[in-house]
């Protein structure tokens, strides 16, 4: 749907003229869970975007509501909720409350909010319609932020208002992607390099359709673990903060001193922190097929020592192997259901598309969605006039 329409949807809903703001989903290339663990992430922005149109109000009132997602809501500005309920919104209001606690004056406000990001599919919806709200309530004040601290306080909405302990990949992608480039990301530094994708390189994600339920509970589990991790490795290598920390060298040396299980998703992290690395220097020299190696890696450590993978997923990955023009196949996202993301030729990545639904919908019956997609750029304001 054109910019325009929107704005039309808006004028009927609210009786005002919007401004316009678009967040991009984000894919991530290689590294996962590594990004709540200090470590370093490989992910592109995505040309599926949430855009948010407002419009100021007299009143202290803040109305939201969504062409895709049910309920129209509406909130007193000076008495939001403490904590969320459960819909879409909470992503909305835990963004007005972390801009309230910076200081930043919030308008009243409306708010109406349209995604082409398909939703619990491990593309970043709610990292998305955070950036894009941050933007939005901004600029109601004329404020500004730099995009690095915009990244940092939805992540703090995610974490604080949302319950969700997610890493700042999502949101720090969201932000400051470049079209036709990844981002290596310091998780800790916040330090980023843009990486060139190859032009004669497609990016191809495969949503298995399903999510099961484990994913929440599960992931915050793995946290846990990892946690539990640093604190028994800080008995020899006290200087550690987190897995980031740790060699690979390290770790080995303490295998049988530590408990299986923890060993087993510390070897994970420390394992992706290096692909992560390797990867990046593939990608930046055009060895799209030792990317791709990387990938293989990357997802086989994910299905057996992280565990997050899951039937769907794994089948999906292996469709995906021997397929003229594929470089690499992994699961991308927190894990059980979601999408894999694959690294093809551009010249086969039309015929990969229709061949790998093929295979998946054989193996499994469910119907996936294919899309090949390019790296976007990071937030913005829209054209008024577009």
């Amino acid at each position: 749907m054109k910019v325009s329409a929107l704005r039309e949807q808006f004028q009927a809903a609210y009786g005002a003229s919007p401004r316009l703001f678009a967040a991009p989903g984000r894919v991530n290339l290689i590294g996962e869970h590594t990004d709540y663990n200090d470590g370093f992430v490989l992910p592109c922005a995505i040309f599926f975007f949430t855009e948010v149109a407002i419009s100021s109000r007299p009143d202290r009132k803040l109305l939201v509501r969504s062409e895709n997602f049910p309920g129209n809501f509406e909130f007193d500005l000076d008495r939001l909720p403490r904590q969320a309920s459960g819909a879409w919104c909470d992503y909305v209001l835990g963004v007005a409350a972390m801009l309230q606690e910076e200081g930043k004056t919030i308008s009243g406000a409306n708010l109406l909010v349209r995604t082409s990001i398909p939703v619990a599919a491990g593309l970043s919806s709610s990292a998305a319609l955070e950036v894009a709200s941050a933007l939005a309530l901004l600029s109601l004040n004329r404020a500004t932020m730099p995009m690095p601290e915009i990244a940092k306080l939805c992540q703090r909405a995610e974490n604080t208002f949302v319950g969700a302990q997610v890493g700042i990949m999502d949101q720090f992608v969201s932000c400051l992607g470049k079209a036709g480039h990844a981002l290596l990301l310091d998780c800790r530094s916040l330090d980023f390099q843009l990486i060139p994708i190859p032009e004669h390189a497609r990016i191809v994600i495969c949503n298995t359709m399903v999510k099961h339920d484990l994913v929440t509970n599960e992931y915050n589990l793995r946290r846990e673990q990892c946690a539990e991790g640093v604190r028994i490795l800080s008995q020899w290598y006290p200087g550690i903060r987190a897995l980031r920390d740790v060699s690979p060298e390290q770790l080995a040396r303490r295998s049988t001193e530590m408990p299986g299980l923890i060993y087993n998703r510390c070897l994970h992290v420390v394992g992706e922190n290096e692909r992560v690395v390797e990867g990046a220097r593939c990608l930046a020299v055009g060895d799209l097929a030792g990317f791709g190696e990387q990938m293989r890696e990357s997802h086989r450590s994910m299905r057996d020592l992280y565990e997050v993978s899951c039937r769907e997923v794994d089948i999906m990955v292996e469709a995906a192997r021997g397929l003229p023009g594929c470089y690499g196949a992994r699961m991308t996202g927190g894990g059980f259901g979601g999408c894999t993301v694959n690294l093809v030729a551009a010249d086969s990545a039309r015929a990969f598309q229709a061949a790998i639904a093929e295979k998946y919908e054989r193996a499994t019956a469910i119907k996936p969605d294919i899309y090949v997609v390019s790296a976007a750029d990071g937030a913005a304001a829209l054209l008024q006039k577009a």
